[in-house]
C-alpha cells in the first residue's frame, strides 16, 4: 500500500492513506472478534464465513441491519467515540435474535467528513466490542471519506447482520395463548432511539451535557452515551431450556409499536405500569420535556430493552436462567384475548 497514493485526490479533500492507516488501527480490535468461521482476513473485497451447520436439520439465515442515528451527536459533543460501535452492532443482533437467530458475522459502514484514523479506530473499537458481546465475528466494513458533503467531525455509522437458526427452533408466537407471562429485560438507558426528541429536550448543541446530575448519578452527557445493551447470550441461553414463544426488541416506537409486533393478532399484552423499573434517564426526560406519559411509552424503552413472552407455568424457570446469565429479569404482565396491542395499566 506505500506505493499507493494520490496527490491530486488529497488535494479534493480525500486521503488514501489515511484509510489504510485506520485499517491497520482497527485490526487490533477486529482480532478479537475472530470465530471459529472466519476464513478471510480484514483487507479484502469480501468477507468470508463459514458457517458450522452440525446439528441442524433446515439452517435459516436471518439478517439484520440498522444505525445509530442522532445518539452520534452526543458522542460528536462529548468527543467520546469508543462506544457508539456497541450500539450500532446492538441495533442489528438484538433484532435477528428476536426470531432466535444467533449472529453469525457483522460488517459495518463508518462515512465520515475527514478520515482521522485514531478516530476511526475507536470507532470500530466499540463495533469490535459489540461483537464480542453478541459472540459474532467482524469479517469487513467499510470507511468512506466524504468531503463536501459531510463537516470535518461529523460521521455516520451503520451495520449489517448475518444470523442462523434451524427452522424448527426459530420463536413461533403462534404459540402465543392467554395467561402466558411477559417478562422483561431491562435497558442500560436510552439505548439508541428518541434521540431527536431528546436533543430538542435536553437542548444539546447549546446547553452543557457534561453537568453532573445527582437525578442519574452521572452527568446527563453519560448517561445519554450508555451503550445500547445486547441481548443475544442470555436468550439463547434460555432458549435451550425454555420455550420462547415471543420476543420483543424495544426501539423507536416505544412499547406500543414494538411488543404488538410480537404477538399474534386478537392477542394483547396486558403490561403492569406499576411493575416497571423505569431508570432515572427517562424520568428526567419526561419532566425537562414535559412529555405526556403515553409519549414516552411510544418513543422509548423506559427501562425494558426486551421482552420475552413464555408460558405461565415455565415463568420461574425462565426468571432463573436469565438471572444466572446476567439478567436482572423480571415479570411485567400477561397475554390476555381479544383486541390487538398493548395495555399499559
Amino acid at each position: 500500500m506505500e506505493s499507493s497514493f494520490s496527490e491530486s485526490y488529497k488535494a479534493a479533500g480525500v486521503d488514501i492513506t489515511a484509510g489504510y492507516k485506520s485499517v491497520e488501527l482497527m485490526k487490533q480490535h477486529i482480532k478479537r472478534t475472530i470465530t471459529d468461521g472466519c476464513v478471510s482476513d480484514i483487507g479484502g473485497f469480501g468477507g468470508l464465513f463459514m458457517p458450522n451447520l452440525a446439528g441442524m436439520k433446515n439452517p435459516v439465515l436471518v439478517s439484520g441491519t440498522d444505525g445509530v442515528g442522532t445518539k452520534l451527536k452526543i458522542a460528536m459533543l462529548l468527543d467520546k467515540h469508543d462506544t457508539i460501535g456497541i450500539d450500532c452492532v446492538a441495533m442489528c443482533v438484538n433484532d435477528v435474535i428476536c426470531c432466535g437467530a444467533k449472529p453469525l458475522f457483522f460488517l459495518d459502514y463508518i462515512a465520515c467528513g475527514k478520515n482521522i484514523p485514531e478516530k476511526i479506530a475507536e470507532i470500530v473499537a466499540g463495533v469490535s466490542e459489540g461483537c464480542v458481546q453478541a459472540g459474532c465475528a467482524l469479517i469487513g466494513g467499510e470507511t468512506a471519506e466524504h468531503p463536501g458533503m459531510m463537516a470535518e467531525e461529523d460521521y455516520d455509522l451503520a451495520g449489517f447482520t448475518v444470523g442462523i437458526v434451524d427452522r424448527d427452533k426459530v420463536f413461533d408466537n403462534k404459540t402465543v395463548k392467554s395467561g402466558d407471562a411477559v417478562i422483561a429485560l431491562p435497558s442500560t438507558g436510552v439505548h439508541s432511539n428518541g434521540f431527536s426528541l431528546v436533543r430538542k429536550v435536553f437542548d444539546v448543541e447549546n446547553k452543557d451535557i457534561n453537568v453532573y446530575s445527582d437525578e442519574l448519578g452521572k452527568t446527563v452527557g453519560e448517561a445519554l452515551l450508555t451503550p445500547t445493551k445486547i441481548y443475544v447470550k442470555p436468550v439463547l441461553a434460555l432458549a435451550e431450556k425454555v420455550s420462547i414463544k415471543a420476543v420483543s426488541h424495544i426501539t423507536g416506537g416505544g412499547f406500543y409499536e414494538n411488543i404488538p409486533r410480537s404477538i399474534p393478532d386478537g392477542f394483547t399484552a396486558k403490561i403492569d405500569r406499576a411493575a416497571l423499573r423505569i431508570l432515572p434517564i427517562f424520568d428526567l426526560l419526561q419532566k425537562t420535556g414535559n412529555i405526556p406519559e403515553r409519549d414516552m411509552f411510544n418513543t422509548y424503552n423506559m427501562g425494558v430493552g426486551m421482552s420475552l413472552v413464555v408460558a405461565a407455568d415455565k415463568a420461574d424457570e425462565a426468571l432463573r436462567i436469565l438471572k444466572a446469565n446476567g439478567e436482572d429479569a423480571y415479570l411485567i404482565g400477561e397475554i390476555a384475548e381479544g383486541g390487538t396491542g398493548v395495555v399499559i395499566a
